[in-house]
């Protein structure tokens, strides 16, 4: 099959009404593999962010379950870049890759209701940012009812920086991001799937390996979005604690380190082995 022939089929299509995270584990279990590669289409590397992201995805798509696309890469050109956006998705799904939007997404109840509706069509999932409250996230998560979608909401990010809030130290002792995941915990916990996790996922770096097997205890259903590998320092043995909750539960994302690669498929076959063999 020619998978660009993607792009003529309609390209705001709904995600499939299927549980997000049983379709995950499936596909973990299928492709033995963790593996989620960023597609960051940088603008001063890239000239054409389509034809770069389609030839990724054709070399990653046996062994990766997912891609995610970073969003802001596209939108910074303007209309022809949120082209080049929905047509990677529809092109990644066609090659058999659940799709990601990394679009980092949090507002007041009725903006952030339409933010869900703008991006869960193209992706099966979404990257949230769950700091202005759960009224702001329950959009998100009525999608994830209605369409069969996941998100992913910021818990403990990657960025050295996070620890200016995230870090912040309650009154009961407990640090912010300790708070954060006790209520994703709680806002995911009608929309579990036959394996037992849930649509509500939380992204982790897999820069903090020591808050990792905490963060686990709190999440126990949710699927952890491991950003990080590769070059932003950590490495596949920083997040084996994540695997706790078993094979599917986590996610492992890297970008520049098999995009930019001179064999991006060969960097993602190996990374996809290392993953499921520290997994088990």
């Amino acid at each position: 099959m020619v998978r660009g022939a993607a792009v003529a089929a309609p390209l705001r299509r709904l995600a499939d009404v299927r549980h997000f995270a049983d379709r995950l584990a499936d596909a973990v279990e299928q492709k033995q593999s963790q593996l989620v590669v960023g597609l960051d289409p940088f603008p001063d590397r890239v000239p054409d962010p389509l034809a770069f992201c389609r030839a990724i995805v054709d070399q990653v798509a046996d062994f990766a379950v997912a891609v995610k696309l970073q969003s802001a890469f596209f939108e910074v050109l303007g209309a022809d870049g949120v082209r080049a956006f929905e047509e990677t998705c529809a092109y990644a799904r066609d090659a058999g890759l659940l799709v990601i939007g990394d679009v980092k997404r949090g507002d007041i109840p009725t903006t952030a209701a339409a933010y869900a509706r703008a991006f869960i069509p193209l992706a099966d999932a979404i990257t949230v940012n769950p700091y202005m409250g759960g009224d702001s996230v329950e959009p998100f998560v009525e999608a994830c009812r209605r369409e069969g979608a996941g998100i992913f909401c910021l818990v403990k990010t990657s960025n050295p920086g996070s620890a200016d809030i995230q870090d912040l130290e309650l009154a009961d002792g407990r640090q912010l991001w300790q708070h954060v995941s006790r209520l994703v915990d709680e806002w995911g916990r009608d929309v579990v799937g036959e394996h037992g996790l849930s649509a509500v996922g939380a992204v982790v770096g897999a820069t903090h390996p020591q808050e990792l097997p905490a963060i686990r205890e709190l999440l126990p259903h949710s699927v952890l979005l491991l950003p990080g590998i590769g070059a932003q320092g950590a490495k596949p043995e920083d997040v084996v604690p994540a695997f706790s909750a078993g094979r599917a539960g986590a996610l492992v994302s890297t970008s520049r380190a098999v995009i930019f690669a001179d064999s991006p498929g060969a960097e993602a076959r190996r990374l996809a082995a290392e993953i499921w063999a520290l997994s088990g």
